[in-house]
């Protein structure tokens, strides 16, 4: 196959071990996160000097250093977050993979020349979403890891950013950035860093697996030339947990595969270092179903043996010849020795004060010269072109050569590692603060036209299901209260479907979208709807709320990881609210888990997951994705006392009939309590999530 482009390998570096695994072994770039602010804050990472000597060590080798920034940020972390943007900035790393609205904006005013990527934590993966992205000034965007081949293709042959994509690694069941299962059991949120994997515990389906929320690794090493093809960019490895031997093992793999020389030997040994039940391709084949599933059994630990590490660590124990290098020597009669030396755009000149003499018996050849200076071993040079100029009948002792070739190789790596630092500007934060409507007005998004209560008597907003009727519509126009649509949260290829739905609901009268992703925003911004943001857009601070104002959010739900106190204090001028009422979707999932024990018929939208402690999850389903709630809903009614400087408060109804709909309602007028506190959460809203 003829290669466009070959694209970047980008490798995982949760510790300096791996970092060197993942250079030596052919890595193009590497990603890696500090002390803070970073998806996988259990790993090693690289806090203070270890980041600049990490950015050292792969910039003297070509490499490039991406850093993970990828976790949202509260508003009492701003400061310690402009440290870290100054940290960075000053260790002249290449990029920034960026989650939070708010962190991306600092970034931008801090340090605005330092490239901004979008992390798969944004939830992006629609050409409308990666267009708005490349209007907030994001360079690359992380896609999730549940588009095909040709979702990835459709929005890459139509924008100007560059796209990433993942290649192998774990495959978590929900999409990135919209699961909230870590922190709801046990305060320990995915979307900071600190997810505990309960989705790997056992979560059962009857007639299914018995773990129908673990999925088989993902591992796209043997579709490298369909990857290609598509025009993806950057080929993302995930692993900052794991172990060098499993970095190095997987880069050498994608190396070995974009150079048509994958070995099945090298397939089993990649297996072996770490897998769940084998690898899966299904997203990227559009093959959904049970064969995705799958969990750590006894032969996946067994199979990586002291031997297979041992094959594996032998790639890169030692540095590997990768940057070629220009050499120019100068043997000249009456002239000091001189040797000059170029790669990557720098040069580097270095002279001996040896003088060469005439040689008695046998003087120098260009040919003993050459062999001389080109051997760069234990270096990560290697020579590609030599010229020597050379009078004739010259001798200088090999010690000198030696000598010129080790002092300018070692200027040229410092050079190398000296990248200029990226301009940072400490930018004082002024946000406005925010003066709530008091009591606050109720928002309500039911899932179905049949929860739609009677009595609608302080509601302000209603938020309808995309396919809503005709009829339904006329039925509410005349009861005061403004209408919008529910985009669905999992759009992935059914772009052009709810466009054309959007477009239906504006010809009945509707021009509100409630958007819970950015792709969501993006569609509705384009089709001139007034824009109201749900819970998943994750706005956990005061920059948040600004950027989204600025994209022409009218009202936003903020996130449901957050305590009450820290909710009041976020400040500007938009309208906000959260979730006071309703079962929290934890996963949002493009592969349906009851699927694994019954068809969809068979279903009929009423099934549900049990977990190991009985507990029983109910699953909904939707144009092609599905939600796990939780087991209970967040009832808040006998507090709104405590929910301060709150705009509304918003009734998330999912599988509640029309009669308790109205019952819920009504119990929040009255503030009245339940009396089985079993039977409802007070989500985070104390406890709030690490």
């Amino acid at each position: 196959m003829a290669m466009k482009n070959k694209p970047e390998i980008l490798a995982p570096a949760g510790s300096y071990d791996a970092l060197i695994a993942a250079v030596r072994s052919g890595a193009d770039a590497v990603y890696l996160g500090t002390s803070a602010f970073n998806a996988r804050m259990k790993a090693d990472n690289f806090a203070g000097e270890k980041l600049k000597e990490a950015v050292d060590y792969c910039h003297a080798r070509g490499v490039k250093v991406h850093i993970t920034v990828n976790t949202l940020v509260f508003d009492r972390e701003l400061r310690q977050a402009k440290e870290t943007i100054g940290l960075i900035a000053s260790s002249g790393a290449d990029a920034v993979i960026l989650q939070d609205l708010g962190l991306a904006y600092l970034f931008k005013q801090c340090a605005p020349d330092i490239e901004r990527h979008a992390s798969t934590q944004m939830s992006v993966g629609t050409l409308s979403g990666v267009h708005l992205l490349e209007e907030l000034g994001y360079k690359r965007a992380v896609l999730p890891r549940e588009l095909s081949e040709g979702e990835i293709k459709e929005i890459k042959d139509n924008c100007t950013a560059e796209i990433e994509i993942f290649v192998h690694g774990a495959l978590c069941m929900c999409v990135s950035g919209q699961c909230y299962m870590s922190s709801i059991f046990g305060e320990r949120s995915g979307n900071r860093g600190l997810c505990a994997q309960p989705c790997r515990l056992p979560f059962a389906v009857q007639g299914g697996t018995g773990n129908d929320l673990s999925l088989k690794d993902l591992s796209l090493v043997e579709r490298m030339d369909d990857i290609v093809s598509a025009g993806v960019d950057s080929l993302k490895i995930e692993g900052r947990m794991k172990r060098p031997e499993y970095v190095s093992a997987a880069v050498t793999s994608v190396k070995c595969a974009l150079e048509g020389n994958l070995q099945q030997e090298l397939t089993d040994k990649l297996r072996a270092v770490f897998s769940r039940s084998g690898f899966t391709q299904g997203y990227f084949e559009s093959k959904l179903g049970r064969e995705m599933f799958g969990i750590r059994q006894k032969e996946d630990v067994t199979a990586s043996t002291n031997k297979v590490l041992s094959d594996l660590a032998k790639v890169y124990e030692k540095e590997n010849p990768l940057i070629p290098v220009e050499f120019y020597l100068s043997v000249v009669e009456g002239e000091k020795v001189s040797l000059s030396v170029s790669a990557m755009g720098k040069t580097c000149f270095v002279t001996d004060e040896t003088i060469p003499e005439k040689a008695l018996n046998k003087p120098m050849t260009k040919e003993s010269l050459s062999e001389r200076i080109g051997k760069c071993g234990g270096t990560q040079f290697y020579a590609q072109k030599i010229e020597i100029d050379l009078d004739e009948g010259l001798i200088v002792p090999a010690s000198v050569i030696n000598n010129l070739r080790r002092t300018a190789l070692s200027e040229l790596e410092n050079k190398l590692k000296s990248v200029k630092e990226v301009a940072f500007t400490d930018v004082p934060v002024k946000i406005p603060a925010h003066e709530a409507n008091t009591p606050p007005k109720f928002h309500i998004r039911v899932a179905k036209k049949e929860q739609i209560p009677d009595n609608l008597e302080n509601v302000e907003n209603l938020y309808l299901p995309i396919n809503i009727d005709e009829n339904s519509v006329e039925s509410l126009k005349n009861s005061g209260v403004n209408l919008g649509i529910d985009i669905p949260r999992g759009i992935f290829g059914n772009e052009n479907k709810v466009e054309s739905l959007l477009l239906r609901a504006k010809k009945m009268g509707i021009n509100i979208a409630y958007c819970s992703t950015l792709d969501a925003l993006a569609i509705a911004k384009r089709l001139g709807f007034e824009i109201h943001s749900g819970f998943s857009m994750n706005t956990a601070n005061s920059l948040s709320v600004g950027v989204l104002e600025s994209l022409g959010v009218k009202s936003l739900t903020l996130s449901p990881e957050l305590t009450l106190k820290d909710l009041a204090a976020i400040g500007d001028r938009v309208q906000r609210g959260i979730i006071a009422y309703g079962r929290l979707p934890l996963m949002l999932t493009r592969n349906c888990p009851i699927k694994n024990g019954k068809t969809c018929q068979e279903c009929k939208m009423n099934s549900f997951l049990t977990d190991r402690m009985g507990k029983k999850f109910p699953v909904m389903c939707n144009m092609g994705y599905s939600e796990i709630l939780n087991s209970a809903p967040i009832y808040m009614a006998d507090r709104m006392s405590e929910i301060k400087n709150m705009d509304f408060v918003t009734f998330y109804f999912t599988k509640e009939k029309k009669e308790l709909c109205e019952a819920i309602i009504e119990a929040y007028k009255k503030g009245k309590k339940l009396g089985d506190a079993s039977s409802y959460t007070r989500g985070l809203y104390y406890r709030g999530a690490q």
